[in-house]
């Protein structure tokens, strides 16, 4: 019989979180480092990365810029192969497409797709060739569902989705599990515009079924999930942490 008491536990097992120095990233590592990871911190933000990484017990931290290829390859050639490699880093240029001007879409895409693409490139090759490990990425609900001034976001994030399937299908006979996470609007500094603004805030928080945003600490469970036996049949998915943004659609109701 399985040991169903242990699988989420995962002690004995390294994880690398970019992105670690706020935000979701900030969250997962904490996550991870409680279910009994070795946790590597990496963010382009040194001093944040060393921050996060000292609440953590037996953590280290690293800079690591995913725009950077030769960043990535240092760090790679550092840390070898984690077991885990947990991926937040995203930016988005609120603009309808009109108005978009070449720099800040290179922007947009450098960050959220090819450093992405980069990224599990290079690491990807490391734990392939070790013939284990789990990828986590993170997408949206952009990734399925949009709004004017979010299109080379969403199509970055629809994007993430495919890379990650690809990464699945192409990784899977040598052990790599690959998955994204796609969260709803969730308290971060990425989404600190719409948090000065109330109206915004509000009308975000009444979209999702549970009529609040999420908090980062709420993106944790489906990222310990995600990396530990409890989804080891699991790979090439999404899993939606959104309040139910993307379940319901309509105002009207007829109570």
């Amino acid at each position: 019989m399985a040991d169903y008491a242990s699988i989420f536990h995962l002690d004995g097992r390294r994880a690398l979180v970019v992105g670690a120095g706020s935000g979701i990233g900030a969250a997962s590592a904490a996550g991870l480092a409680a279910f009994g990871a070795e946790v590597v911190c990496a963010d382009v933000n040194a001093d944040a990365a060393e921050a996060t990484a000292a609440e953590l017990a037996g953590a280290t931290a690293i800079r690591l810029d995913i725009g950077d290829t030769a960043s990535i390859e240092a760090a790679a050639s550092q840390l070898g192969a984690p077991d885990i490699l947990v991926t937040t880093p995203s930016v988005n240029v609120r603009k309808r497409i009109v108005d978009y001007t070449d720099a800040e879409l290179d922007r947009v895409v450098d960050l959220n797709l090819k450093g992405t693409f980069r990224l599990t490139r290079t690491f990807g090759a490391l734990m392939a060739g070790a013939g284990r490990g789990s990828m986590i990425g993170f997408t949206s609900i952009r990734s399925q569902t949009t709004e004017p001034g979010q299109g080379a976001y969403a199509a970055t994030k629809a994007a993430t989705v495919m890379l990650f399937k690809t990464l699945a299908a192409e990784l899977g006979p040598q052990g790599v599990r690959a998955n994204t996470v796609a969260p709803g609007v969730v308290e971060t500094p990425l989404t600190q515009q719409i948090k000065d603004r109330p109206e915004w805030y509000d009308a975000y928080a009444d979209k999702a079924i549970l009529k609040r945003w999420a908090q980062a600490s709420e993106m944790v469970g489906a990222v310990v999930f995600l990396a530990s036996d409890a989804a080891s049949y699991v790979t090439g998915t999404t899993l939606f942490v959104d309040g139910g943004w993307t379940a319901a659609d309509g105002r009207f109701d007829p109570t």
